[in-house]
This record gives C-alpha cells, structure tokens and sequence, in this order.
C-alpha cells in the first residue's frame, strides 16, 4: 500500500501522476486527504476527492508516504503534526519516504534527509537541511536507499519529473520490468 498525501494546494501534476501510474502496475495506491475533508483543491484549483482522510488511513498496511508539491500544498503538509509522526515512524522502521518539487522540505526540515542525496525544485535547496543535495537537471529523480538505520527516500525536481518520480516509485516496489513495462505502455519508451 502506497499513501499520496493531499494538502490544500498540492501541485495537481505531481499528485494524480504518481497515483494514475502506481494503479496502472498494479500497486495499492490512496490518495490520503490531511485537510479533514475528502475534497482538498490543488494549487490550480482542480478540486480532487481523495479515497480516505488522515484520521482513518491504517498506516501499518503501508510501505511508502508519498508527498506531492506545490505551494502552499508543501507548507501545509508540513504544518500537519499527525504526518510528522507518521514520518517519524516510517523513518524508524525503514520504511521508503517519497518527495516531489517542494515537498522534500517537509523531510529536510524534519532532519530526514540528514547525510542523503536528496532534489527538489530548485530554489529549495536551503530547506534540505543536511542533505547531500543534488541539483543536475541531468538527474531529476534521486533514490537514495538508506542503510544502517536510515530509511530509503526517493526525491525528485518538479511537475515536469513527475513521470519519471513516479517510474522509480514502480521500480522500487515491482522491479525494473514492471517500470519498463509501464513505460511502453505511455509510450516513454
């Protein structure tokens, strides 16, 4: 089970691209609303209805947090205390913790990305405190896969990686073949 997270102004892009593609390869995927209603508008003002709110999503039967960016989706996420400690957690058990555009700042402000390799939008790098940032726009998605008590984080640049983030989710869950698969069939490849 894979939870996308939904603030008030999440970047429509990001968001409904990672949740379309994980379904397409098969992986369980809800979009989680963090706002106390089902429907959270994006940052263009497209209205999403999410499958589940915070409060009742069952964080035990998942295997990755995904945040999804934009302004200000990121700084709500960030504001939101409950997603903090379900971080936290993911982050003890070694669980994977995904971030897109502006949301690896939720991580780095929370000293998640202490000592990773970790992008995000540019002009956002200051808030990745501690993090090895890498800001190539030859890689736009970085996936650093922990190890000795750190959690694997997958990170990636904006709405125009979005694919490619959501891609290295699928890899990481299902494998190469599945991502290839998937891949040929938006035709990507």
């Amino acid at each position: 089970m894979v939870y996308v997270h939904f603030a008030e102004g999440f970047e429509e892009i990001e968001a409904l691209t990672v949740v379309d593609l994980l379904r397409r390869a098969g992986i369980e995927t809800e979009m989680v609303s963090v706002t106390g209603n089902l429907m959270v508008t994006g940052t263009h003002g497209v209205p999403v209805v999410c499958d589940t709110l915070f409060e009742d999503a069952v964080y035990d039967r998942a295997r990755m947090i995904v945040l999804p960016g934009g302004l200000p989706g990121a700084t709500n996420l960030y504001a939101h205390e409950g997603l903090r400690e379900k971080l936290f957690g993911f982050a003890n058990q070694g669980k994977w913790l995904c971030a897109i555009c502006a949301a690896p700042t939720v991580l780095g402000k929370n000293g998640l990305l202490a000592g990773r390799k970790a992008t995000c939008y540019p002009g956002c790098e200051g808030e990745l405190e501690e993090a090895l940032v890498v800001q190539d726009a030859g890689t736009p998605v970085v996936v650093d896969h922990g190890g000795e008590g750190l959690a694997p984080v997958i990170t990636s640049r904006g709405p125009g990686t979005a694919m490619l983030f959501a891609l290295a989710i699928i890899e990481e869950l299902k494998g190469k073949d599945a991502k290839e698969q998937i891949a040929k069939d938006l035709l990507l490849k």
